[in-house]
């Protein structure tokens, strides 16, 4: 039986720097806050190539604490993607928001810029636009230009999920450097993944980075102990800051093996009848969380079944939209509002993506999905 999984060969590639990492952090006990955070903190930024980065508890905190920092509450719309996950959503709701959806383009799976425009017109009375939150769907940056020109003259802040897209580019700036603020997640299956829950803030915005840096602590002020600001309890583990140092040594490695194994998938998958391949960008460079691709819809469980009977795993990112989920109910949607994400649901599969996946490793999952599709 092949091995498909990424985390244990990477953690047994690097596992003596961690162990000595995680070592070093007993050894001085600041477990909260300790200095690696704030070195974590430093490259980060110095990677994305902005002013700041605050590392946080989590992805879904990391939005939260940027729409908090942004003012977003009650009355206020966001606008952003049903085809994600619910955390993108889940978040607005959390700071008191109103989800608000707009349809994904076909050619990358991302916000489409029409779309959004449409649904910003199409606003519900009573409703103040505030804010979009653009998704790096699978590891593809938005196309942030076309984005920001849809929003010219609306005064909207726009916020980068790339929970899924730290370490790619587009027109050579990287992930976490688009938009007003930006938000990452470091679940341990990201591309830059800790052993545990992590996120980041990233912002140019002085004001903002003050916001988001008391916010995560409970709105402290001067000291923990003054409380300026209702805020989070948010804080990024010193263990998992200094977990990320590590990786974060050879993430830039990693990031090439990912684009091999995309490569490949593509190499071998490239002409298949009624296979759609991941979507490019021009310009752009994808971080390869998913390698995505999209079957018929009603061979979609035949071809996931296949696979595993050949111990090839799959997963379905993602099977319902977020517009046709229970916990957004109340906004009103139906089935229909946006036909391309809900498409999408019913055709996209993911096939194994991680830096060490081995050619025949590639090869195999890419002859077996090949022979369930002609079946």
């Amino acid at each position: 039986m092949m091995e498909f999984s990424g985390l244990k060969a990477q953690q047994e590639r690097i596992r003596p720097r961690l162990e000595a990492a995680i070592r070093a952090v007993f050894d001085h006990g600041k477990f909260i806050m300790g200095p690696e955070v704030r070195a974590l903190e430093e490259r980060l930024a110095a990677f994305a190539g902005v002013r700041r980065c605050l590392g946080c508890s989590s992805g879904t905190d990391a939005l939260l604490l940027a729409l908090m920092a942004l003012g977003v509450g009650p009355g206020d719309a966001v606008l952003t993607t049903p085809f994600t996950f619910v955390a993108s959503a889940e978040a607005i709701a959390l700071a008191g928001g109103t989800p608000v959806f707009a349809d994904v383009d076909p050619a990358t799976r991302n916000l489409d810029p029409v779309r959004l425009r449409e649904a910003l017109d199409a606003l519900k009375p009573g409703l103040n636009p505030a804010a979009v939150i653009a998704v790096d769907i699978f590891g593809l940056p938005c196309d942030y230009p076309a984005l920001e020109a849809a929003l010219e003259g609306t005064g909207l802040r726009l916020i980068e999920d790339a929970a899924q897209s730290f370490g790619a580019e587009l027109g050579g700036v990287r992930a976490g450097a688009f938009g007003h603020v930006a938000a990452t997640s470091f679940f341990p299956a990201k591309p830059l993944g800790c052993c545990g829950d992590g996120g980041a803030v990233f912002t140019n915005d002085p004001t903002l980075a003050e916001l988001v840096e008391s916010l995560r602590v409970h709105g402290k002020g001067g000291h923990k102990y003054d409380n300026a600001r209702i805020g989070l309890n948010a804080r990024l583990d010193t263990l998992q800051a200094a977990i990320l140092l590590v990786k974060l040594d050879i993430f830039e490695e990693e990031l090439a093996l990912r684009e091999a194994v995309a490569t490949r998938y593509a190499r071998n998958l490239g002409g298949v009848p009624g296979l759609g391949l991941p979507p490019s960008l021009p310009g752009a460079r994808n971080a390869w969380a998913q390698y995505t691709v999209e079957v018929p819809p009603h061979d979609r469980d035949a071809v996931a079944q296949a696979l595993k009977a050949k111990g090839v795993p799959t997963a379905v990112y993602y099977p319902r939209p977020l517009h046709l989920q229970p916990a957004f109910e109340r906004l009103g949607y139906k089935p229909g509002d946006f036909p391309v994400a809900e498409g999408l649901c019913e055709r996209v599969l993911s096939l194994p993506m991680h830096p060490y996946l081995g050619d025949d490793e590639v090869d195999f999952a890419s002859e077996v999905l090949r022979e369930a599709l002609e079946a």
